[in-house]
This record gives C-alpha cells, sequence and structure tokens, in this order.
C-alpha cells in the first residue's frame, strides 16, 4: 500500500481489482448507453412541448438531468478501468468521483421530496395549485434541491480530504468517503457525526413523504376521480421513491460498517443505485404518465 503521510504526497488510489472484465465492458457500456438514451428522451421531450411545461415534468426534468450528472461520475471511468490492467484513480480524481456521486444521491433525494409536495398540493389543495406552485416557486425548489445537494457535498468532501491517509487500496470498484477513510491516519469522528446528521435530514425528508402520501390517499379514496389521478401520477413517483431508497439504503449502511457479506457481493449492491434509478425514473413516468408516452411516440 501507498502511505500518504499528507495531501500533498498522496498518490493514485488502487480500487478493486476486476475480473470477467470484457463481460462487465459490454454490460457496462450498453447499461450506460441505455441510461443515456432514456433520460435524454425525457429531457428533450419535455424541453420541447410546451404542453408538459408543467411542475411535476419540470421536476420529472431535473430528476433525469441529475440521473444522467450522477452516472457521469461512475461509467466513464469504469469503462476505461475495465480496458486497463491496473485499476487505479488519482488522489483528485477520486474526490472529485466521490463529490459527484454524492452529490447526486442527494440531488435525488431532495428532488423527490419536491415532487412529493407538489403531488400533495396537486391533488390535496387542487383549487389553489397554480397559486401556490407557480413558475417562480418551481424555479426556488429546484434551485433549492440542487444549491443544498452541491454546498452539502463539498462540507462533507472538505472534512474528508483534511485527514491525512495511510493507506491507498479501497476495496470497492468507485470512491466513496467511508472507503477512503477507512485509510484515515487520525480520528474520523467528525466526519461520522456529519454522516449521520444528513441521515437524519434524509429521515426527515422521507417522513415528509410519508405524511403527504398519506393525506393524499386519504383524499384520493373518496372519489373515483382521484384515484386514477393517484394511479397516473402518484404510483410512478411511490416507485422511484421505493427504488432509490431500497438500492441507497445498502449501500449507505455498509458504508461506515462491515458487513459479513462477500467483497463481490457487496459491490453488485452498491453499484445498484448507478443502475437501477438511472434506467427505471424515466422508463417508470414515460410508461405511465400519457402525456409524456403521446409525445414520446409523436416524436418518434
Amino acid at each position: 500500500m501507498t502511505a500518504w503521510p499528507n495531501q500533498d504526497d498522496a498518490g493514485p488510489i488502487v480500487l478493486q481489482t476486476i475480473n470477467n472484465k470484457s463481460v462487465y465492458f459490454i454490460l457496462s457500456l450498453i447499461t450506460y448507453l441505455l441510461i443515456i438514451t432514456v433520460n435524454l428522451t425525457l429531457i428533450i421531450t419535455i424541453i420541447q412541448q410546451k404542453g408538459l411545461h408543467e411542475p411535476m415534468y419540470i421536476f420529472l426534468c431535473s430528476l433525469c438531468v441529475n440521473g444522467l450528472y450522477g452516472t457521469a461520475g461512475f461509467y466513464p471511468k469504469f469503462l476505461l478501468d475495465l480496458q486497463s490492467d491496473v485499476q487505479v484513480i488519482s488522489y483528485g480524481g477520486c474526490f472529485t468521483q466521490t463529490y459527484v456521486i454524492y452529490t447526486s444521491v442527494l440531488c435525488e433525494m431532495s428532488t423527490l421530496t419536491v415532487m412529493s409536495y407538489d403531488r400533495y398540493v396537486a391533488i390535496c389543495r387542487p383549487l389553489l395549485y397554480h397559486t401556490i406552485v407557480t413558475s417562480l416557486t418551481v424555479r426556488k425548489l429546484l434551485l433549492l434541491s440542487w444549491c443544498y445537494s452541491l454546498f452539502t457535498g463539498l462540507i462533507a468532501i472538505s472534512l474528508a480530504v483534511r485527514i491525512p491517509l495511510c493507506g491507498s487500496r479501497i476495496d470497492k470498484i468507485f470512491c466513496d468517503i467511508p472507503s477512503v477513510l477507512k485509510h484515515a491516519c487520525f480520528s474520523i469522528t467528525v466526519n461520522q457525526i456529519w454522516s449521520k446528521c444528513l441521515v437524519l435530514v434524509h429521515v426527515l425528508q422521507l417522513l415528509y413523504i410519508v405524511f403527504s402520501y398519506c393525506q393524499i390517499v386519504r383524499t384520493c379514496v373518496k372519489s373515483t376521480k382521484g384515484r386514477i389521478k393517484f394511479t397516473q401520477t402518484c404510483v410512478p413517483h411511490l416507485l422511484t421513491i421505493v427504488i432509490f431508497i431500497t438500492v441507497t439504503l445498502f449501500d449507505n449502511l455498509q458504508g461506515w460498517n462491515n458487513v459479513n457479506i462477500t467483497l463481490n457481493m457487496r459491490n453488485a449492491m452498491a453499484v445498484q443505485f448507478l443502475i437501477i434509478p438511472p434506467v427505471f425514473n424515466p422508463v417508470i413516468y414515460g410508461l405511465n404518465l400519457k402525456q409524456i408516452r403521446r409525445a414520446v411516440l409523436i416524436k418518434c
């Protein structure tokens, strides 16, 4: 292992060695091209169709942009690693990758929370919807979501970079804060406290989403029209939330703790949040929202 007594002496970080590279390369390339295709298709469709310039579709567009942003921090480097004999990444490159993936996860959760607020107002306060959720409100919510994610990620990276590392090999196919800080020479108590604070924020966001949907369900069960609206606009959002929380929960839990499973299984589970949400988010909405489905079919 390469020792780093301080940041100035930081050398390359060695990632986990990858076997069966040709198979993984083909599968990863297909997955990444699929992610780019489905997300760009939805983004372009929403931008070009004036009838889709509604808050719900604008939030969905932001979700797809975030999907492209987050996966750009992983797939290009991973595909290059699959063509190399040794999987290494520079010290700066490792923290850059960490920042992109980290902020993408934060932005995904905050965007889903904003979307739940939009659905709550649309279904529970329909007469006031266009008064409350104005174009200015949409811009402010999106700006808040992205600024919160980017600024919070900057703090997390700053807290991690300040700590000297005594090792250079991480047992993962991409960089993240827990994997890097396992080689910390000093105490990482502050980093762990910050991580727990963010978990608390996510729990509060999740509680708000649950509260919103409790109100939405109570409103929708009162009428057939409400149930149809719930199925068309809320079910895709709920599926997106469940998928995102499921695939990120494991990686978050095992990141700071030693989980008794094989390394390959841990990596396979950890990378799911870079595969499933970016693919399924646009597909779920594209298949369930008839306005988008109709617009895509017209373009094709």
